[in-house]
């Protein structure tokens, strides 16, 4: 079975068209204002308005409020919430009662210390995003094109689905896919010609490599 890809950080519908025809199965947009990829909701809206049936709408949120979220599932037609800050298992729980939409919760990940932290949220998320952590005093979370020890998460099985991410590109998601097993991936900063610009060449060539190692 080939992987599975989620393009992250889409902002502009010529991207949405060249993730879907590359084969994604997932396209990610961003709510966070500090993030060179962050739409508004308005946005959000026209450009998952054309997406075919089968691929994944996800809204990327760090830290959000309930006032936020509110408007991102009223006025988009978005199909998973992704929870990218410092949230807790709790509060991944209130927003999947709260808004009846599976949540992915994303883990930061520099050393074996960090590991831990995903089996605190595999029983509550119904998707796991297993990143790079963040640099200290970087301004994002996810999407600043680094990447972290994959040995660290190799052939692991969690309850939910999990989703391996940071400093993936062309030209290792390959390798990353085979030493650690994952079944799906996601790229940002990573099918970029600059922070927030898209490379249409370089969705196709990460969708292409990554469906021929799996």
């Amino acid at each position: 079975m080939c992987a599975s890809v989620k393009i992250c950080g889409l902002s502009d519908p010529r991207h949405v068209d060249a993730a879907v025809t590359a084969g994604a199965r997932y396209l990610g947009f961003v709510f966070f204002p500090k993030s060179p990829r962050n739409v508004s909701v308005g946005h959000a809206a026209e450009l998952m308005a054309d997406v075919p049936v089968g691929v994944a709408k996800v809204a990327l949120t760090v830290n959000a409020d309930d006032v936020l979220l509110d408007r991102i599932v009223s006025e988009t037609v978005v199909d998973m919430l992704q929870l990218h800050g410092a949230e807790s298992p709790e509060r991944v729980v209130e927003v999947k009662a709260r808004y009846g939409l599976p949540v992915m919760k994303a883990i930061g990940i520099a050393g074996p210390d960090d590991v831990g932290q995903i089996e605190l949220f595999a029983g509550v998320a119904d998707q796991l995003l297993i990143d790079a952590k963040a640099p200290r005093g970087a301004d994002l979370p996810g999407g600043n094109g680094i990447s972290f020890d994959w040995r660290l998460v190799q052939r692991k099985y969690w309850p939910c689905p999990w989703m391996l991410a940071g400093g993936l590109t062309p030209d290792n998601v390959a390798e990353a896919i085979r030493l650690t097993g994952a079944k799906q991936v996601d790229v940002s900063s990573g099918v970029e010609s600059a922070p927030g610009i898209k490379d249409d060449r370089l969705i196709a060539a990460f969708c292409a490599a990554a469906q021929a190692a799996a």
